[in-house]
């Protein structure tokens, strides 16, 4: 692992590593058909946990000062809920997406200070124990990251895939 400039993120980066790979596994097979498969009309579909996997990396990204915006934003913006009525982009867009933003937070990640992740950055949850700061936001999105991976891995199942599989693909340096 390269060192960051910030030791504040020593766990965190080999975590976010992680989930670069497991994106890819967590995916591995599914069809643009299943993907859009709601269980009994309750649940989201795979679509949107990956648009809001990629709506996370983007939210991470602007967090930590990079400009790029989500093309996606208005329909994954702060967890929206699913929307029937909504046209929602394809497997194959937000994976291109994920792989644009990904490294581009990585990098950022790797060279961001102490200094800057101190830096008060609201977030409304009102929590007293949680700082409002950037330093906080990285992790709550490493946790959503997690939540999410673990719906796709619920519904992998549910659709009759085999369980995600923790391969890593050494060409993948986000």
């Amino acid at each position: 692992m390269e060192n960051p400039v910030s030791k504040k993120l020593d766990i965190i980066i080999p975590a976010y590593r992680m989930h670069s790979q497991s994106f890819n596994n967590a995916l591995d097979g599914i069809s643009q058909e299943d993907a859009v498969i709601r269980i009994e009309n309750v649940t989201n579909h795979i679509i949107w946990m990956v648009g809001n996997l990629v709506n996370c990396r983007y939210w991470l990204a602007n967090v930590l000062g990079i400009e790029d915006k989500d093309p996606n934003e208005e329909i994954f913006k702060d967890a929206k809920a699913l929307d029937t009525s909504l046209k929602y982009p394809s497997l194959e867009e937000l994976k291109k997406e994920w792989h644009k933003i990904s490294p581009l937070v990585y990098q950022k990640l790797l060279a961001v200070t102490d200094q800057q992740l101190n830096e008060a950055y609201e977030f409304g949850m009102n929590v007293s124990f949680v700082p409002e700061n950037k330093l906080n936001m990285v992790g709550m999105c490493i946790g959503r990251e997690d939540y999410l991976f673990g719906q796709i891995g619920l519904m992998r199942r549910v659709l009759g895939y085999k369980g995600m599989k923790y391969d890593v693909d050494e060409h993948i340096k986000y």
